[in-house]
């Protein structure tokens, strides 16, 4: 794929931006002297990720499942800054535990934050990349090389949101838009920070080898996606060495189903592997809002 054109002065949008991975990329592409819109549950908190860029930027409250909201954002950003030329969904909650005691609710919004609402973000923000012939970046995860147990929800959101990327890049292809996918492994949010707190998780990374335990820093992954940008690369790896994981998915739930009837049934003995709800200050955002509608 080629190198994207000189991006200075074009406009990204970046779902998910109020903290973590997509704060980081947005000062990655603001660096590179893009605007740069964020999208965003947290008003205050897109806003103060805004006064640290360094070019132009505009912040978007907006649920991104919402799709008359967010075609509303699409209109407000092309108001304010213009045509986006990249385009990165980056939205994503989490939760684990064992799938039968799951809540219904929790489960189905992991699925509508990642999966739904990465394609009503492209769906918003296509127009705009059909103008410029722009670029469509999805964040994924290595969850979609391989599901893990006591994950159902967010691994099937990761793997849906791979397929549909790639489903997008052949139809627009034509019309000189690029889309790729990004394969983020252990990123250093406060979503991953949670995983020790909770035994479910603490032991799925216990049990990976060695280097696929390693926590890697938001500012490295951020920069191995701007290159990706850069590129308009159909694959983002972060770290890079995933990209030599490709050749082994059709082994991987091979592995996954033997370790997990080796070990699962001695961790349940000895430590009960309960809901863990909505991970990190953004779940917990989306899970007051589940609640809210609950009581309402």
């Amino acid at each position: 794929m080629k190198r994207s054109p000189d991006l200075r002065g074009r406009t990204a949008v970046i779902t998910g931006a109020a903290r973590g991975l997509g704060a980081g990329l947005a000062h990655r592409l603001s660096e590179r002297g893009m605007k740069v819109a964020l999208l965003g549950r947290e008003a205050a908190t897109l806003e103060a990720v805004a006064t640290t860029l360094p070019t132009e930027s505009h912040v978007v409250e907006v649920d991104v499942t919402d799709d008359a909201a967010m075609r509303g954002a699409a209109d407000d950003v092309a108001r304010h800054l213009g045509a986006p030329s990249v385009v990165v969904a980056n939205a994503g909650v989490a939760e684990g535990g064992p799938f039968e005691s799951s809540d219904p609710a929790t489960w189905r919004r992991v699925i509508e934050v990642n999966l739904v609402g990465s394609a009503v973000t492209a769906r918003s923000f296509l127009p705009g990349l059909r103008a410029t012939r722009g670029y469509f970046l999805q964040v994924a995860s290595t969850a979609a090389f391989g599901a893990a147990p006591m994950m159902s929800a967010y691994c099937a959101s990761k793997a849906g949101v791979e397929a549909f990327a790639r489903s997008l890049r052949a139809e627009v292809a034509p019309v000189g838009v690029a889309v790729g996918v990004a394969y983020l492994h252990w990123t250093d949010t406060d979503m991953i920070r949670d995983v020790d707190r909770h035994p479910v998780l603490r032991e799925l990374r216990g049990h990976m080898p060695a280097p696929a335990r390693r926590v890697y820093p938001v500012d490295r992954v951020s920069a191995w996606l701007a290159r990706g940008v850069d590129r308009r690369s159909p694959s983002v790896y972060a770290p890079p060495w995933l990209r030599l994981a490709q050749a082994g998915r059709p082994f991987f739930p091979l592995a996954v189903d033997l370790l997990s009837r080796r070990e699962l049934p001695r961790l349940m003995r000895e430590s009960a592997f309960d809901q863990t709800g909505l991970l990190g200050p953004g779940g917990r955002i989306e899970a007051a809002s589940l609640d809210d509608r609950r009581v309402s």
